[in-house]
């Protein structure tokens, strides 16, 4: 009986020893976030890299001769159009009024008399008096006096001229620049004798260069009907400042360079912008946004939802209560959001929060199902 006994035991061991073999437990769902992908028509805005410039450079120069007597603006302030900037010395340009003023006064004294004589010879000939020279004679001193009186007029204007000229006003409302000359300074009229720079900034030019790939990229996706330019080309332009803030106002562009830089490979586009609040300055750089095309059919997913991986980039799509990878070609960026171009379609549900705590095939609970809609820039 003892063999019996001990083949019971043994068999009661391995019975107990299969019974306490622990099971496998099945991971609960992981909870994410996730959106519904629709197509969509949204606004096909490109961003560039903007630099400011004037809109109006004004190089201020003397048109007359004569020492600086005063500097009558605040060197880097805005001046405004007709604001007096320089004063050369006045006296000498004063007197020369007064001399020329003095000149026309004879000449029209010596017209007044030539055509006294001419009045008392018409009569005296008529009666023979006088002979046909002296009454030639008198006519041609009273038009010999009309034309010194016309000379004296011309003179006293340009008199006139010159000593406004002494006085140098802001043609433009600009920033002013720093005097070239301090008061005492000789100045004469001339290419090299600049006496300050003004800078026209509102309106500003933002100018930004287009690259030939993305040139060729917009003619391919307009052949494709992906994206509409704006009727008769009229794109809108926002300028952003380097802390997020836009600019008030719309600007637009007014050229386009008709050939392309060979160094860079890129064509040079100028926008013109309202800057009354002095927000750009010359030689800022802004970022540039070009609106007004329109993209239609477009697949968007916030930009939380793209992972990269070994195999290039994806997104997990939640099918049957699992999260499945999915690869996908994206392409330009709206706002916080990325353009799909291949790998989605209308009605896929994509996971946009939890992507770092799920893998392919991973059991997933939807606990919420956000809006797929861009955020707006704050204003």
């Amino acid at each position: 009986m003892r063999p019996f006994l001990l083949w019971t035991l043994s068999a009661f061991c391995l019975v107990g020893a299969s019974c306490s073999k622990p099971v496998k437990k099945e991971i609960p769902p992981i909870p994410i976030s996730a959106v519904r992908v629709e197509a969509q028509t949204i606004p096909a805005d490109f961003e560039y890299i903007g630099v400011g410039e004037s809109s109006h450079i004004v190089q201020l120069r003397a048109r007359v001769e004569g020492y600086l007597e005063s500097i009558n603006y605040k060197e880097g302030s805005m001046v405004k159009q007709g604001d007096l900037m320089f004063v050369l010395d006045r006296r000498p340009f004063i007197a020369d009024v007064d001399s020329t003023t003095g000149a026309l006064d004879r000449q029209k004294a010596i017209l007044w008399n030539a055509e006294q004589t001419k009045n008392r010879m018409v009569p005296l000939y008529q009666q023979n008096a006088v002979s046909q020279k002296d009454l030639d004679n008198a006519l041609a001193s009273e038009l010999a006096a009309k034309a010194n009186v016309q000379t004296a007029e011309a003179d006293l204007y340009k008199a006139q001229l010159n000593l406004g000229f002494a006085s140098i006003a802001s043609p433009v409302t600009a920033l002013s620049s720093q005097a070239k000359y301090r008061e005492g300074a000789l100045i004469s009229p001339g290419s090299e004798n600049l006496l300050t720079t003004l800078y026209v900034v509102d309106p500003i030019w933002v100018n930004f260069s287009i690259s030939e790939r993305d040139i060729l990229k917009m003619k391919r996706d307009v052949h494709q009907k992906k994206i509409t330019w704006p009727k008769g080309m009229n794109f809108q332009i926002e300028a952003i400042l380097a802390d997020g803030s836009i600019v008030p106002g719309v600007g637009y562009i007014d050229f386009t360079n008709p050939a392309l830089q060979q160094s860079t490979g890129t064509m040079l586009i100028r926008a013109i912008l309202p800057n009354p609040n002095l927000l750009i300055y010359p030689g800022q750089f802004v970022r540039v946004i070009v609106k007004g095309a329109i993209r239609s059919n477009a697949i968007l997913v916030p930009q939380t939802a793209v992972m990269q991986g070994q195999n290039g980039i994806f997104v997990y799509v939640v099918q049957e209560g699992k999260a499945v990878l999915r690869p996908v070609t994206p392409g330009d960026w709206y706002q916080n959001y990325w353009i799909i171009d291949e790998g989605l379609t209308s009605g896929d549900v994509v996971v946009v929060e939890g992507v770092n705590k799920i893998q392919n095939q991973t059991p997933v609970t939807i606990q919420q199902l956000v809006p797929n809609t861009p955020q707006q820039r704050k204003q």
